[in-house]
């Protein structure tokens, strides 16, 4: 009998050749698909080939991650073959005249990592039969807790978007989380664990609002990304406390989330805040 191309047969390795032909065709958004067996920072991998003038649509996935990053360069770890970890390179700056796609204004760019969240938890939903959540602003939540992270960073004039998703992750092997404790699809109970699917589905619904948000010119609202990200998120509502760098904290009631993405939070004293990701340590 020959041999398996793997150990674990409870991880079967992703397939580039299915996933290329599923989704990268002529006048698709996705460009290229590259699977690798390991790398150090799928995000780092999809800056390097930014800077190197790679056009946007290419998706830079890794079936294990040993140097993954998430916000203020905590790590993000996982198994070989236990999650989705990927990256995807976009320039919203660049205008497409092919696809009437303005020139997306910088000052929406902070969107893209909530766009992700989105499309992410449209895929885990729909493919995993799990409900999922969003904390703002980068974080998927299964059972309130953290299943997923999402990191945005600029490379040159693009953005280059990470993604790690735990999908088959055993308590054991769980990443350690400040605050919001950890959790797994497979320990959510998901209907389903095989990770092309949820792969093409994320895909999928990321070319879907990436298109509609890049066809609005970066307006969140009008392509009703700010509706349906108020829709799936779970920190609106909540009370809060936000901390900032410096040691700052905000305190209060994050009542919305802005046409900027902004999380506003309104004290008990009644006057509202408007805070960014990046003027964020943390949202508890």
């Amino acid at each position: 009998m020959a041999a398996s191309g793997y150990t674990d047969l409870d991880r079967p390795p992703l397939s580039e050749r299915a996933l290329t032909r599923a989704l990268v065709h002529p006048g698709g958004f996705w460009t290229r698909i590259d699977v690798r067996a390991e790398t150090s920072s799928t995000n780092a991998d999809a800056a390097e080939a930014a800077r190197a003038g790679t056009p946007e649509g290419l998706v830079v996935v890794a079936e294990q991650q040993v140097a993954g990053r998430g916000r203020r360069d905590r790590q993000w770890l996982s198994p070989a073959r236990a999650g989705l970890t990927l990256t995807v390179l976009l320039r919203p700056g660049t205008p497409v005249p092919e696809r009437d796609w303005p020139a997306a204004n910088p000052g929406t760019f902070g969107w893209l990592p909530l766009l992700a969240g989105v499309a992410l938890a449209g895929a885990v939903t729909r493919v995993a039969g799990v409900e999922a959540a969003l904390k703002w602003p980068n974080d998927l939540l299964v059972a309130d807790r953290k299943c997923a992270g999402i990191l945005a960073e600029v490379a040159g004039d693009a953005i280059v978007v990470g993604i790690g998703l735990n999908v088959s992750t055993h308590a054991e092997e769980l990443p350690e989380t400040t605050g919001v404790p950890a959790t797994s699809l497979r320990l959510a109970g998901a209907e389903s664990l095989d990770r092309d699917p949820l792969l093409r589905a994320l895909l999928r619904g990321l070319e879907r609002w990436y298109g509609g948000w890049r066809e609005a010119g970066g307006d969140a609202e009008m392509c009703g990304l700010l509706g349906e990200y108020r829709r799936l998120c779970s920190t609106i509502g909540r009370d809060v406390r936000v901390l900032l760098p410096g040691g700052g904290e905000l305190t209060g009631e994050a009542t919305t989330v802005d046409r900027d993405g902004q999380l506003v939070v309104r004290t008990v004293e009644g006057s509202e805040h408007r805070v960014s990701a990046g003027d964020v340590l943390h949202v508890r």
